[in-house]
């Protein structure tokens, strides 16, 4: 197999970080440069590619919240957004098509309707990396974009079902026999124990769940989306994604040099696709709005329609369905693919600032939230808080048990994922779904910032600790604020940005236990560690 693509993708993944964008947008910058240079990788290359998206879809499954799929704010609205945003796109787009412009001249009402549906998915691969980069694909709105995707992808089942003439076979209704063996599949896991069985088993699962559905005319993603919800609640669930992160990232980087070598668009082509990404204002400007009318703060429909804009991948799938059937010209193929590479490039500088942006569009988008919000929205009663503790990690479960030890059940702790919530409410602590780096966030709380004295932030994203420091000094809070960090510039930032204590995990674990077992070994008298 021919592998100077390698290479190529990693000079052109650093120089897009270097100037600050997502790597993956070399990647898509690599693509074109091969496909300009005429090298071509062989069809292996399309099956890493392939694997790799069956693992991110598979990754998702394990996340999955199936009872929030019927939720209105994510069934009706998701179906709502497809639908509305298809006949806007036809609309604007009959315009070149009566005047007979370009690629557009002598296009069907059918092609308009496809072409539509194309501008109205949203990228998974895109979100899910937004998503796992601030460690955020729990949190509400990330439940939402999750919900969404998983919709969009059935409604894509649904139409490349039609698009073939032929239904499924009986046989998938054998598919419902899989539930029963979930705890068989968990139990596998379990033996597999860690690192290298683990990740063989998580491939199986995928490439299994992925084979099972195609036999029975049934998308393969879907598959593998559904084989990652079976064993979504299994004990080695977390471990799995985990372990399976690494593969996963490193095989989508095929997926993205696919699209540029999808082939160079012609100068009619560019123009198109660049025509296309004035739709996505009116995309983004759709998802806020219906999240909004069903329920959710200004914020968490921000973060979600923001991360929901950029076209999706899957969208050329029904492209290549459209060109097959001769309802567009192959040339639509290399656009389309043009098109959501540089839907990618605004909204991953977009998406970098979403925090900021909210913290500026604040006062207008709360005039616009619905009186009655969805209950994960509503204000958090704790009124008598004196601690506050954000993220409940390993670190964070260790300071909010030192600190009720002082204070009581006057320390409160959060976390963005409601299954960390659920879990840490099982145990009797007062954890709530909430985020540090909501700038809503003390009127939400119901508490006197005065009265706070201390806050916690033990978040694993720095970008969040950062972000949240910043915000709890705008908001005039006084108190002491504490931070985690792992590396020193990380420490320097966060003190820069106002926390007064900052805790390296990397460097201060090993004093720490030195102090604390030397003066249990009465070898030392107790000093204070400088953070």
């Amino acid at each position: 197999m021919e592998l100077s693509w390698i290479g190529v993708a990693l000079v052109f993944g650093i120089i897009a970080k270097k100037v600050g964008q997502a790597p993956l947008l070399g990647f898509l910058a690599a693509g074109f440069a091969l496909a300009a240079l005429g090298v071509d990788p062989g069809p292996a290359l399309d099956d890493l590619a392939n694997v790799g998206v069956l693992l991110l879809l598979f990754a998702i499954g394990l996340k999955l919240d199936l009872p929030s799929l019927v939720q209105p704010h994510i069934f009706a609205a998701s179906l709502l957004h497809t639908g509305s945003m298809l006949l806007i796109a036809m609309a604007l787009l009959y315009v070149p098509v009566a005047l007979n412009l370009g690629p557009f001249a002598g296009l069907s009402l059918t092609a308009l309707a496809l072409l539509g549906l194309f501008t109205a998915f949203s990228s998974t691969l895109f979100v899910v990396k937004v998503l796992e980069e601030r460690e955020n694909m729990n949190a509400l709105y990330g439940r939402v974009i999750i919900g969404f995707l998983v919709m969009q992808d059935l409604v894509a089942v649904g139409l490349l079902a039609a698009s073939k003439g032929i239904i499924p076979s009986p046989w998938a209704f054998a598919l419902f026999a899989l539930i029963p063996l979930r705890h068989v599949l968990g139990r596998l896991l379990d033996w597999c124990g860690h690192r290298e069985l683990l990740v063989l088993a998580g491939l199986s699962l995928t490439l299994g769940g992925a084979a099972l559905f195609d036999l029975v005319g049934l998308k393969a993603d879907l598959g593998a989306l559904v084989a990652g919800a079976l064993v979504s609640k299994a004990p080695k669930a977390k471990e799995l994604s985990n372990v399976l992160l690494g593969l996963k990232d490193l095989l989508l980087v095929g997926f993205f040099l696919t699209i540029g070598l999808t082939g160079l668009p012609t100068i009619d082509g560019v123009a198109v696709a660049v025509g296309l990404l004035f739709l996505l204002p009116i995309k983004a400007l759709l998802f806020l709005a219906l999240l909004m009318a069903f329920g959710l703060r200004g914020r968490s429909a921000l973060l979600a329609s923001l991360g929901l804009t950029p076209y999706s991948e899957f969208g050329l799938i029904i492209a290549a369905m459209a060109v097959s059937k001769g309802y567009l010209d192959p040339s639509w193929i290399v656009t389309l693919a043009v098109a959501m590479g540089l839907s990618f490039i605004p909204l991953s500088v977009v998406n970098g600032r979403a925090l900021g942006l909210y913290r500026r569009l604040r006062a207008g988008l709360t005039r616009w939230e619905r009186r009655r919000l969805i209950p994960p929205e509503r204000t958090v009663p704790v009124s008598d808080a004196t601690a506050l503790v954000f993220g409940m990690g390993r670190v964070g479960r260790n300071a909010y048990e030192a600190i009720r030890a002082v204070v009581g059940d006057t320390v409160v702790a959060f976390d963005v994922d409601n299954q960390v919530v659920a879990e840490q409410q099982a145990l009797g602590r007062r954890v709530f779904e909430e985020s540090a780096t909501d700038a809503d966030f003390w009127e939400r709380l119901g508490v006197d910032r005065e009265q706070v004295r201390l806050v916690i932030l033990a978040m694993h994203s720095h970008e969040e600790n950062l972000i949240a420091t910043e915000q709890l000094r705008l908001e005039g809070f006084t108190g002491q604020v504490a931070s985690t960090a792992h590396f020193d510039d990380e420490v320097a930032a966060l003190k820069e940005r106002g926390a007064d204590l900052v805790f390296n995990v990397n460097r201060d674990v090993g004093p720490a236990l030195a102090q604390q077992s030397m003066v249990r070994a009465a070898m030392t008298p107790p000093t204070e560690l400088q953070f």
